[in-house]
């Protein structure tokens, strides 16, 4: 007879099981946060399948170093950590993604308060995902994972400058999306009142 973690089995004894490799817990763990570690995998990488294959090397590398976790801080905070730094391993190995380019743009901070509550973050999450390469990168680090310019120079092997610009270059495209949007539900808002 094969033992059955269920759901209510604590994530404290879920990790210790982990650690002894035992498979049913692996298991367990991989299932109750693929999920989000997916979602992780892609805000860096637009095509889902090539993220899929980040997450599961990044669960493979959770595995393997699980021994390192000594439960201080979140669990869930040391498994992102793990998932965004294989995202940026496969960004490194499969894209020349870094024009290098100077920070003429940079200090112009859009105002984003004037956009109304119309967008639901899955819609913004659409937005990030059309950005190019670089710019959802680098956003992503700043602004979702909240690394700072230099963390982020430090892991894409780039200058602090160079993160800069591609953050606010982001962040113009995405206001300039974001109008967009806006303008197109509002439009249509009107449309079905008046139609």
């Amino acid at each position: 007879m094969r033992l059955k973690i269920s759901h209510n089995d604590s994530l404290e004894q879920i990790v210790l099981d982990c650690k002894k490799q035992k498979r049913n817990a692996q298991k367990e763990l991989y299932d109750r946060y693929s999920g989000r570690m997916h979602a992780i995998c892609r805000r860096y990488i637009s095509d889902s399948l090539e993220a899929e294959g980040v997450m599961v090397k990044g669960f493979m590398k959770i595995f393997e170093k699980i021994d390192q976790y000594e439960f201080q801080g979140s669990f869930e905070g040391w498994m992102r950590k793990i998932m965004v730094n294989e995202a940026l391993m496969y960004l490194r190995k499969n894209k020349n993604m870094w024009p290098e380019s100077d920070l003429n743009a940079a200090s112009n901070v859009q105002d984003y308060n004037s956009l109304s509550n119309s967008l639901e973050a899955e819609d913004l999450l659409k937005l990030i995902d059309k950005l190019p390469q670089g710019y959802r990168t680098v956003f992503s680090l700043y602004a979702i994972d909240g690394f700072s310019h230099k963390e982020i120079a430090e892991k894409l092997n780039i200058s602090e400058n160079t993160s800069k610009s591609q953050l606010s270059r982001a962040r113009s495209q995405l206001q300039k999306m974001l109008s967009y949007e806006e303008e197109r539900i509002n439009k249509n808002l009107k449309e079905d009142h008046h139609g």
